[in-house]
Order: structure tokens, then C-alpha cells, then sequence
């Protein structure tokens, strides 16, 4: 570790971030992307210069998010109007800009150690020959600084230019229970105790013990914590849902010819109504229909329901314009809301929420006025782009027979990656539901997609349900635990109790102001060390 990266520096990060992309789902290889921060750690104290320290951390993002982010090229087989290979060369194009951020991490990691906390004078030869000894350099500051500095720019990689925050760095901790530390300092600082982690690893190969059990002493209690903390219990007269996985694949999704079989589909999965109210989960944009516009269809949708039951199911809002053509004012279509209708027995809408956060490309095509001409598009088929809604709110599900009052929150598809940014917090909800349509996201876009949710579980306390077409559906408690779950390409569906909330965690009350606090604490804790091994 200490001599192959001075001699092949760039490969050796390209390489290193590539394979540290296996800790993610599927293949959950958590100790693999740990050797693979340490190495990292070690290409920074290595780097002659700030140039050489920038490149080494943007190659390593590059293969990172090569490999972690492959699923998106199966997203443009689904797309005729531009050519299917182009999704690997969207991946291509994705990585290199992501891979900036974790370029500024490994800079100012490099520069505030080199200039700022651990010397005070110009680099020695050894610096520039990248054969510092590691016993001069490299020890718990430089880690502690590299910890902080990776926390900002995860957090600005999730907020810059509407934000990709994909594969937080502190979801391949989910198995090992330390990311119980997202309900304190969230997502942001998880991430960073990766980076501890991995600098525990490589103080421990070079025999710096004190330092190494100093880092890995409260990461243990978090995992043992995390392993006497008891999962929320379900009381008496908790409702029942049925949450429904059709297994309807986006190939086939919007077939004319198909309506009448997917809706068959959907209406077998949710069951004959029962003496006992149920609320019935289905996926985003489900069906075809503009339901504030037409009333047949909520007829549809109402006789499918029992007293007291209620259908929570994505669907499309839409607005016209009027245009005057030859002298005759006619509508037309102008924008449209991804949305999540709530409908009654009594075939009335009770309340919607718009998707706020939406996906660039996806759906909506950012300057289409130039990018259009070139023969680009966005992905979900449609005219007109959708239009973002007003954020994070609390929908009313009304008591009846024996039901509570609940709130519930949405979060459609893509929107529940975003950390600190899921919740009303001036009306907490209940429970957050979870509507996504994952069928175009490959094998391995949906097992992300589902731990990412169960991020969001921990860290606010709320259980989360989760309906998608073809997988993976799920129901997670306040903890982040699955309770239940329908496999990928399964049709299926999950009846049991509605998981119980937790009081407000500390990251619930204070938002991203957790992680910013726990970063700051890092850079004093940086300083105080550099002052105790001068």
C-alpha cells in the first residue's frame, strides 16, 4: 500500500474507486470499499502537488460512479427517439462530473494538511518523491480532515445544480449497524465514518494502534447499539395496508392495448374488501388516468374499495393553455404534475401531492430549446415536460371505522434520496410513502434505491412504504429494518400492519445543521490532535 501508488498513482485511484463502488447494493462488499478509502487516504498524503491531489480524488470518483451508477444505461433502452447506446455514454459523461466532488475532497484534504494543520513549512523532498514516512505523516489529523472534507462535498454533490446525491457514501453501512448514526448526525455524517473507518484500516496496517482503537471505539458502540436497540412495536388496532407490485415492466407500461389487462392486474392484487378499513398502496403513475378530469375513472378506482378503505395511487395531473388557431380558442396540453391521488369509497379525491424534486432528463429536459434540435428528449414519454410541486407535505387520511387519523407524507420515486429535505417538519406525518416506478432501472437501481430509503427511515424515525411496478416494493420500519418485501420481477402484494413512528430523532429536529455540526467538530478535533503529536 505504501509503494504501489507512488509509481502508478492514477491508475491506482481509478482502479481503488471502481472497486470501492462493490460496497453499494447488490453486492454489499463493505470491507472492499473500506481498503479502498484507505488506499485513498494514502494517495493523498502522496500527492506532490495540489493538481496531482485533485486528480487522484476525481479519478477515483470516476470509477466510482462508473460502477455504481451502471444502471442508467438501461434507462435508454426504453427511450426509441435516441439511440440505446447512448446510455453508456451518459453514464460515462455523469461520472466525470460527479467525480469533481470527490476531487475537492482529496484538494482541500491535501491543501489544509499541508498548509494549514500539519506543517507549517514548504514540502520536503520526500513530499514531492511521494515517500513521506508514514510515521511524519498520515496519522489521525490528516484522517479527521479528510473525513470533514468528504461530509461537504457529499452534501454539495446532493444540493448543487438541483443535486444527485445517489449512493451516499454511508449506505454500504446499513449491514454493519453503524448507520444507526444517521438518526444523530444523518446521512452527510455517516458518510463520514466511513472515512474514519477506513482510516482506522490503515492506521492499524501501519501499527499506529492508539490511534486506530481510538477511531474504532465509538464505532463499535454504534454497531452495538444498533444491535440492543428493539424494533419499534405494532399496538393494537394498528391499520392494515396492502401495499401491490403489479410486475407490469416499463416496456409494456404505456401500451394502449395493455390498459384494460394492467388495471385487471392491479385490481386482483388489492383484494376483495373487508369488514376491517385497509389502506391499499399502489406504485407510481399506475394508471393512465387524469383523475381530477375524469370521473369515470374514480368510479373505477371506488369500486374496488370497502368502507373506510382508501387507494393511494400515481397518476398525472395536467394543465392547459388555451391558443387561438384560426381565429378559434382551443386547449392545449401545457405541463403536467407526477402526482399521488388519495381516492374514497365514495369515488372522491381526498387530497394529492406533486413530486417536487424531478429528475433532469427524466422528466423534464433541461434548455430544451437547444438540447431538442441536437435529438435529445427526456426519458418518460410525453409532449410536455412535468412541472415540480411545492415540496415535502402531510397528507390527511381521515378516521373511519375504527381507523385513526393518520398524516402521511409522500416522496415519489427519486425524491426520497434526498437527505434532511422528506419531511413537513412544521406537520410530521405519520409514515412516508414512497411511490416508484424502478421497472427501467436494471437490477441493480432498485436495491439502491430501496437502502437509500431506508436511510430516510432512520434518520427521521418514520416507517416508510414503498409500491413500485416491478420491485423492490417494501415495508420499513422507523428503524430502517424491512419488515416485508416483493422481490424484483415479481407480481405480488404485502398485507400486514402500518409500522409505528418513533419520537422525532435529533437529525428530525435539527435537519443538515446535524452533519455541519459534526463536520465542524472533525476540524477541532483535527486541530487538538495536531497539538497533542507536534
Amino acid at each position: 500500500m505504501k509503494h504501489i501508488p507512488a509509481r502508478f498513482p492514477k491508475l491506482t485511484a481509478l482502479l481503488a474507486g471502481f472497486l470501492a463502488a462493490t460496497g453499494f447494493e447488490p453486492l454489499k462488499l463493505w470491507p472492499v470499499t473500506l481498503a479502498c478509502f484507505a488506499l485513498l487516504i494514502v494517495l493523498i498524503e502522496q500527492a506532490p502537488s495540489r493538481r496531482s491531489a485533485f486528480s487522484r480524488g476525481w479519478l477515483f470518483g470516476v470509477g466510482h460512479f462508473t460502477l455504481g451508477l451502471n444502471w442508467i444505461a438501461h434507462a435508454f433502452t426504453f427511450q426509441d427517439s435516441m439511440p440505446h447506446w447512448f446510455g453508456y455514454g451518459a453514464v460515462l459523461l455523469l461520472s466525470l462530473y460527479l467525480a469533481v466532488y470527490p476531487g475537492l475532497a482529496t484538494l482541500m484534504t491535501w491543501w489544509l494538511g499541508n498548509h494549514v494543520f500539519l506543517r507549517r513549512q514548504e514540502p520536503s523532498p520526500a513530499v514531492s518523491t511521494g515517500l513521506l514516512p508514514t510515521q511524519e505523516y498520515g496519522k489521525l489529523p490528516l484522517i479527521l480532515l479528510f473525513a470533514a472534507t468528504w461530509l461537504a462535498a457529499e452534501y454539495l454533490r446532493a444540493t448543487a445544480f438541483t443535486g444527485f446525491a445517489w449512493n451516499p457514501l454511508g449506505v454500504t453501512l446499513l449491514p454493519t449497524g453503524i448507520a444507526i448514526a444517521s438518526t444523530l448526525i444523518g446521512t452527510y455524517g455517516v458518510g463520514a465514518l466511513v472515512i474514519l473507518a477506513s482510516g482506522a484500516l490503515l492506521l492499524t496496517i501501519r501499527r499506529q494502534f492508539k490511534p486506530a482503537a481510538a477511531i474504532a471505539a465509538p464505532l463499535c458502540a454504534l454497531a452495538l447499539w444498533s444491535l440492543l436497540s428493539p424494533a419499534p412495536t405494532t399496538p393494537p388496532g394498528t391499520p392494515r395496508i396492502r401495499v401491490v407490485q403489479p410486475n407490469i415492466g416499463q416496456d409494456e407500461k404505456y401500451s394502449p392495448e395493455l390498459e384494460q389487462a394492467h388495471f385487471q392486474t392491479l385490481a386482483t392484487l388489492s383484494g376483495t374488501p373487508r369488514p376491517a378499513p385497509r389502506l391499499i398502496f399502489w406504485p407510481e403513475a399506475a394508471i393512465p388516468a387524469y383523475l381530477d378530469l375524469e370521473p369515470e375513472w374514480r368510479a373505477r378506482l371506488a369500486a374496488l374499495l370497502g368502507p373506510g378503505d382508501l387507494l393511494m395511487t400515481g397518476a398525472t395531473k395536467v394543465y392547459f393553455r388555451p391558443i387561438e388557431k384560426n381565429g378559434v380558442l382551443e386547449n392545449t396540453l401545457a405541463g403536467a404534475n407526477n402526482s399521488l391521488f388519495i381516492v374514497d369509497p365514495g369515488a372522491r379525491l381526498l387530497g394529492r401531492y406533486d413530486k417536487s424534486h424531478l429528475v433532469p432528463y427524466g422528466e423534464y429536459l433541461p434548455m430544451r430549446e437547444l438540447l431538442q434540435p441536437l435529438g435529445l428528449s427526456r426519458l418518460v414519454p410525453g409532449a410536455v415536460d412535468f412541472w415540480p410541486g411545492p415540496g415535502p407535505q402531510s397528507l390527511l387520511l381521515p378516521a373511519t371505522l375504527g381507523r385513526p387519523q393518520l398524516k402521511m407524507g409522500v416522496q415519489i420515486c427519486y425524491e426520497i434520496i434526498f437527505s434532511g429535505q422528506v419531511v413537513d417538519e412544521a406537520n410530521r406525518p405519520d409514515f412516508l410513502f414512497n411511490p416508484s416506478n424502478d421497472a427501467w432501472f436494471g437490477s441493480w437501481g432498485p436495491v439502491q434505491h430501496l437502502a437509500q430509503a431506508r436511510l430516510r427511515a432512520l434518520e427521521e424515525g418514520i416507517p416508510i412504504i414503498r409500491s413500485t411496478p416491478t420491485g423492490v416494493s417494501a415495508v420499513v420500519d422507523a428503524r430502517g429494518h424491512i419488515l416485508s418485501h416483493i422481490g424484483h420481477h415479481r407480481a405480488g402484494f404485502l398485507d400486514t400492519a402500518l409500522p409505528p413512528a418513533l419520537p422525532p430523532t435529533l437529525f428530525a429536529r435539527l435537519g443538515n445543521w446535524a452533519p455541519f455540526a459534526f463536520m465542524l467538530a472533525l476540524i477541532a478535533l483535527a486541530i487538538a490532535t495536531r497539538r497533542t503529536t507536534r
